[in-house]
């Protein structure tokens, strides 16, 4: 009796024990890839539309004119900010009718097939295109009707504003397109561009020949310079160019990337020496016939066969070219400012690329290799001498804006980030400092209008408004003295506003990543003028789309405030348990956590679906637009600075939401986001248990040498003969390689010419060697996006997660969600 009843309080026990440890597991539950397919991008065209209003503004008024879609379709309105007043351009349903009545194929008020719409005739009248079926009758040799056909003929239409006349072009000639290769000067005289790595020259009336025919043989060019080769071309022979690229141009006409004086007798170039860098190559195994080798000039980090860059200026009066001696720096890059477009230029068929300033003068800046030195300078045309203006040194990499010229340069506006802010200062010509234009402890982005007359600056900054996120974007207006600054745009949200060339109205752009977009008029006080748009979300909301929800935490050092937002699934259920997925981009140019409403959903809201939390956070480090110091937190140490931010970030919602399961967190991100998901995995074993790592750059002593050496930072040496070299050295994830625990997944296109295959292939050996089980997927004839195989990617990524987060391993082997997709949209699946 007394042994029964010790075996069956063991048993007990032993029941309770194993009750315990289950109840501890999560069972399997089912990924929802309906809910999931329900927010496909094909699908989400039909659901969401315009999500801001993108104003024309006219080139005689301060008018202007949109166009607005909805889930009834489009409408084009005509705005006059001064009267406070909107109408739509036409009556669609009357319109509908007018043109079906001339090009005799049914329109109707919602299906308005208007193209390249503009104004004309002093603005009181509009040209467009519409695109229709007509029947085309074919004929045999003896002419006999054989056949009716129906065919697309574009039809040339104009609509007079004040009598609603709508009348065919019949004799309509369109204006042909700009050439690519066309370098047109300002006064549309003269064509320059490149073949054969020199420079050449063709007038108008060649040019006109040209684009009817560009290979006409009466076509006349007369060749500017002769000493121009292969990897040392002017202009067009870009770098990165492959081999395969060069044969199929060969001998054609490419662009010579120039910039125009305002008066059309000079331009500039910067012409690059290549010769001497090395080349780097991708097979793309699915040409047709034959695999394809492509070979191209990529400069690797702490290399020292690094491009040369010139400085060029040419006289088209006399047909020569002077070298500028821009010289100081060892491999260091030049840059060109050109003068920005107008407003009211943005329809014209052909707008000249000008070089910011006079006939006289115009503006480069010069950059040494390692960043820390900036130059802004300044080209006498008549002498070539080469001015240096501002200097910019900082012990790590200097950033830069557009230069703003006051009266054609008289005075400068220049951004910089001196005092660990980005700001604004005010110069003479000269480069003589006058004052500081905005300070404080808030980034200044850039430079919107400048109010000669006035003397007020009107610019973009994020950071200022006291208890907003420090990443909405806002617009100020500043005197140049750096009184009265105002803010034009109030409201805790994400503004993208756009300003006329008078600098008297702005259309503002706003929404939160859970609100409805709305579009507002304002004038240049930032009073309110007229509500124009809220986007029309109706049918995505119908759907059972759920806005994320943006939050703060801190970051591992306990200070730092992280901002966020977190997707959850659109059934979601707070009594259940959920795996927690980061999508991650480590920066530091950018951060990849939206702000503003996007319609962009496929690594954050859709993957959600599947039943999990996705979140995006920030990292010290991880973004340009907040103070110096937190974006060069990671310089120096490029592979793990953001990481101890993104699982402190992760275990803050664990304890504020109780339906965060933290045993159960997945990682994905692209690119830098895939260098930094498998670096997760690596440093952070325990935490980290799945990740989808896409075309990483794993090893980033092989990624391109102008991200890696900036952000990561590389040292200039000059020995005791004088000589300059650059050393560079930075952690790989493959050193790491030993200490995977979880489920990786790695994937890359084979012909991916930017983060080249070898850094994931690299990862993958390291992985072998140490005998670790993962996966990995080879995307063929993919670059770094994946092009037609995104989708795909999609969902083996959702499988990945669904089986190792969620127990789910129920997928069939075709993907059935995709073939819906096509089965839906009526696509034809390639043989």
């Amino acid at each position: 009796m007394r042994n029964f009843t010790l075996r069956a309080i063991a048993a007990s026990l032993c029941l309770m024990v194993c009750m315990a440890v289950s109840a501890q597991q999560t069972p399997p539950s089912k990924a929802n890839y309906n809910l999931a397919a329900r927010f496909s991008p094909k699908k989400l065209e039909k659901l969401v539309f315009s999500t801001s209003v993108d104003p024309h503004w006219l080139k005689k008024t301060n008018r202007f004119w949109y166009v607005f879609e909805t889930s009834n379709g489009k409408k084009w309105y005509i705005v006059d900010p001064a009267k406070a007043l909107k109408t739509e351009l036409f009556d669609n349903a009357k319109l509908a009718s007018q043109i079906t009545s001339l090009v005799k194929d049914p329109f109707d008020a919602q299906h308005l097939g208007i193209e390249n719409l503009k104004f004309v005739k002093d603005e009181t009248a509009l040209q467009f295109e519409i695109k229709s079926s007509v029947e085309i009758e074919k004929r045999d040799s003896t002419k006999k009707p054989v056949a009716v056909t129906k065919e697309k003929k574009t039809f040339y239409l104009e609509y007079n504003l004040t009598t609603g006349n709508l009348v065919e072009l019949t004799d309509y000639q369109k204006p042909k397109p700009r050439a690519s290769w066309a370098s047109i000067s300002p006064d549309k005289k003269q064509i320059v561009f490149v073949r054969n790595y020199n420079l050449f020259v063709m007038d108008s009336a060649n040019y006109a020949k040209a684009q009817k025919n560009e290979d006409d043989s009466s076509i006349v060019e007369t060749q500017l310079t002769k000493d121009g080769i292969e990897n040392y071309a002017y202009g067009g022979d870009s770098f990165g160019e492959s081999n395969v690229e060069k044969e199929k141009n060969k001998n054609k006409r490419k662009s010579a990337f120039i910039l125009w004086s305002p008066d059309s007798k000079y331009f500039t170039m910067i012409r690059s020496d290549n010769r001497k860098v090395k080349d780097l190559w991708v097979l793309n195994n699915v040409a047709d016939g034959r695999p394809t080798l492509e070979t191209y000039k990529y400069h690797m980090p702490g290399e020292a066969e690094a491009p040369v860059r010139e400085l060029i200026l040419f006289d088209m009066g006399s047909k020569s070219l002077k070298k500028i001696n821009a010289a100081l720096f060892k491999d260091q890059e030049l840059g060109l400012n050109g003068k920005p477009f107008l407003q009211k230029e943005r329809d014209d068929d052909f707008r000249a690329a000008i070089w910011a300033g006079t006939p006289a003068r115009f503006y480069v800046t010069r950059t040494s290799r390692d960043l820390k030195r900036i130059d802004i300078c300044a080209v006498d045309v008549a002498t070539g001498e080469f001015k240096v203006l501002i200097e910019e040194r900082l012990n790590t990499y200097v950033e830069t804006r557009r230069l703003g010229l006051v009266n054609d340069g008289k005075e400068l506006i220049e951004w910089s980030e001196r005092d660990g802010w980005g700001h604004f200062y005010l110069y003479d010509g000269d480069g003589k400092f006058k004052n500081a234009i905005t300070s404080g402890a808030y980034h200044c982005e850039d430079i919107v209008q400048i109010d000669e007359k006035n003397r007020v600056l009107y610019f973009t900054a994020n950071g200022k408004e006291e208890g907003e996120d420090p990443y909405y974007l806002h617009l100020y207006r500043v005197n140049f003295d750096g009184s009265n600054l105002k803010l034009l745009n109030p409201g805790n949200f994400d503004h993208n506003p756009s300003m006329d060339d008078a600098n008297s109205f702005f259309v503002n752009n706003f929404s939160r990543v859970n609100t409805v977009p709305k579009t507002v008029l304002y004038d240049a006080t930032g009073k309110k003028i007229m509500d124009l748009e809220t986007a029309d979300l109706s049918r995505l909301l119908e759907a059972g789309y759920k806005f994320p929800e943006p939050f703060k935490v801190k970051a591992d050092d306990g200070i730092t405030d992280l901002y966020g937002v977190m997707y959850k699934p659109f059934d979601f259920d707070s009594t259940k348990s959920y795996p927690l997925i980061e999508y991650v981009y480590p920066g530091p140019q950018t951060e990849a956590v939206n702000k503003a409403f996007s319609r962009g959903m496929d690594r954050t809201d859709r993957l959600a679906q599947m039943g999990f939390i996705v979140i995006t956070i920030g990292n010290r480090g991880g973004h340009p637009s907040r103070s110096k110091w937190y974006h060069n937190y990671g310089y120096g140490n490029l592979r793990d600075y953001g990481l101890a931010d993104k699982k402190a970030a992760a275990e803050q919602l664990a304890d504020r939401y109780k339906f965060i399961d933290l045993s159960r967190v997945g990682i994905h991100g692209h690119s830098g986001g895939g260098f930094m998901s498998t670096a997760a995995m690596l440093v952070y074993p325990d935490f980290f248990k799945v990740a989808v790592s896409s075309s990483g750059n794993h090893e980033n002593n092989i990624y391109n040498r102008w991200w890696s050496e900036k952000h990561h930072g590389v040292k200039e040496q000059i020995n005791d003969k004088g000589d300059t070299s650059f050393v560079y050295a930075i952690e790989k994830n493959s050193e790491l390689a030993k200490n995977l625990k979880g489920h990786l997944m790695l994937t890359t296109g084979d012909v991916d010419n930017n983060v080249h295959p070898a850094l994931t292939i690299r990862m993958a050996n390291a992985l072998i060697k140490a005998n670790k089980r993962f996966d990995f997927m080879l995307f063929p004839g993919q670059r770094h996006g994946y092009g037609d195989m995104t989708e795909y990617f999609f969902w083996l990524m959702a499988d990945y997660y669904a089986k190792y987060l969620l127990g789910d391993f129920s997928q069939p082997v075709d993907l059935v969600e995709m073939q819906k997709e096509v089965e839906q949209s009526g696509t034809k699946t390639k043989k």
